[in-house]
């Protein structure tokens, strides 16, 4: 499937930030809103693109190029009448389109999944809407709908109980209602979809109804879009788009201390040039200069690399969620993580073996097991139950992941042991937390695949009875 966006604008209530450039190419937090939109739609299988340009057109076409840059195929059509309203624009594409096409705008950023329920929306419908139920603003065009059909659209109609969002599924029909309205003298894209709305031929698609919890991120994200239209909006988004990026059920350093440090460092890193793949490198460097520090036997200041290791292991998945990012490599950075916080466990035994002998070599042992045990605990209950992680499953795993056996909660041990000149003790309390958490989380994986079997087994008994 193909999308066309329309980026003939200038975006004159940006002020000075369009005077050079059209709105398209506006940044937020590191990339173009034109290219956030053309990145969301690829994340969803969009790899063809319509571009339409109008104002400071070139300065696009040199940003963006054929596409090649982003992993698409970007095809461009010149619209010389870009003052003009925006169903001009969207005419320009009727001999580039033949089968069914997304339609999105260059200044409305939004939330994959809409995208992705909407391309899977069957509808025969020259045009399906996707539709917010949210209070219109002045800004806002506005929708009547009933019964999953368009009834009036526009920013001025008197009734409404939904708003546009800036995103379609279309067939070539829609171009024909839209040459239509121009023909009339009413330029708008609302006007075209009116008279398909007349011919009862639009529909809506309601993102109310998208399910906003996300497993891998462990939390309710409502769908979202944000018409950017004044420097405000960008603010917003900006806002908005660093707190989706935040995994939810952490531990509560992670939820009361690293949360704002990453946050801060990620809103920073993403203007800049520094890929996520970077920030995991240079947080595997640190990482084992704290290993090293802790075999030579400096441990307070291992020990606070270990933090700063803590907050930077945040920042490199927050800022490939920001910027699109995402690459292959990237999916060993767990691998990495676990790696790097064993060897400072077993570093420290190393250090401390030369007073205590082979026994806190062997509570390091302990540690590396109960630890890999509980990982694999975990992983088997994602493969098996795959609508909600083991720590966010039920009420007893959200509250026991607060404190759980993790690197967070081991960090603070050794920091605490190190301040109070017990260092072992911080290893025989890694010891005892991660053996209780393995316990804990053998146990509930063993419960909830138990009564899904159950379940399964009791469904299959019935089907055989019917």
């Amino acid at each position: 499937m193909k999308a066309l966006i329309i980026a003939a604008g200038e975006g004159r209530r940006l002020n000075n930030l369009t005077r050079s450039k059209p709105k398209g190419l506006i940044q937020l937090l590191g990339l173009s809103l034109l290219e956030r939109v053309i990145l969301t739609a690829k994340q969803v299988g969009i790899y063809e693109f319509l571009v339409v340009t109008g104002y400071l057109g070139e300065r696009i076409r040199a940003k963006l190029g054929d596409g090649g840059k982003l992993g698409v195929k970007i095809t461009y059509i010149q619209n010389r009448t870009w003052q003009t309203a925006n169903g001009v624009p969207v005419l320009k594409a009727k001999e580039l389109l033949a089968g069914k096409f997304i339609l999105l705008m260059a200044d409305h950023i939004f939330d994959g999944r809409i995208l992705r329920e909407l391309i899977g929306y069957d509808a025969r419908s020259s045009v399906v809407l996707a539709v917010d139920r949210k209070e219109a603003s002045s800004r806002d065009t506005k929708v009547l709908e009933k019964r999953g059909k368009i009834v009036d659209i526009g920013r001025d109609i008197k009734e409404s109980n939904c708003i546009d969002t800036g995103i379609f599924l279309c067939s070539p029909r829609i171009f024909s209602y839209i040459g239509e309205s121009i023909k009339e003298g009413r330029t708008e894209l609302a006007d075209g979809i009116r008279k398909a709305a007349l011919n009862s031929d639009a529909k809506i698609f309601d993102i109310t109804q998208i399910d906003s919890y996300v497993p891998s991120m462990r939390k309710h994200i409502k769908p979202f879009w944000i018409y950017i239209d004044t420097k405000q909006d960008l603010v917003k988004a900006k806002k908005l788009l660093i707190e989706n990026a935040c995994k939810g059920r952490n531990d509560l350093l992670a939820t009361y201390v690293n949360k704002s440090i990453e946050n801060f460092i990620t809103s920073r890193l993403a203007n800049m040039r520094m890929t996520p793949n970077q920030v995991t490198i240079l947080t595997n460097i640190i990482a084992y200069i704290s290993t090293f520090f802790f075999l030579e036997g400096s441990l307070l200041f291992a020990s606070l690399l270990t933090f700063i290791v803590s907050f930077m292991d945040g920042v490199d998945g927050k800022l490939s969620r920001v910027k699109l990012f995402s690459s292959n490599i990237g999916r060993m950075e767990h691998a990495f993580d676990f790696l790097f916080e064993h060897s400072w466990y077993i570093a420290l035994a190393i250090y401390l073996s030369r007073v205590y002998g082979l026994s806190v070599i062997l509570l390091a042992t302990f540690i590396v097991l109960f630890d890999s045990f509980f990982s694999y605990c975990e992983r088997l209950f994602g493969e098996v139950i795959k609508d909600r992680p083991l720590a966010d499953y039920e009420r007893t795993e959200q509250l026991f992941r607060k404190f759980d056996g993790r690197k967070n909660t081991y960090i603070l041990f050794i920091l605490v042991g190190t301040v109070l000149n017990g260092p072992v003790y911080s290893l025989v309390a890694i010891a005892v937390w991660s053996c209780i958490s393995a316990v804990f989380y053998c146990s509930r994986t063993m419960k909830h695949i138990h009564a899904l079997d159950t379940k399964k087994g009791l469904t299959d008994f019935k089907s055989k009875e019917e």
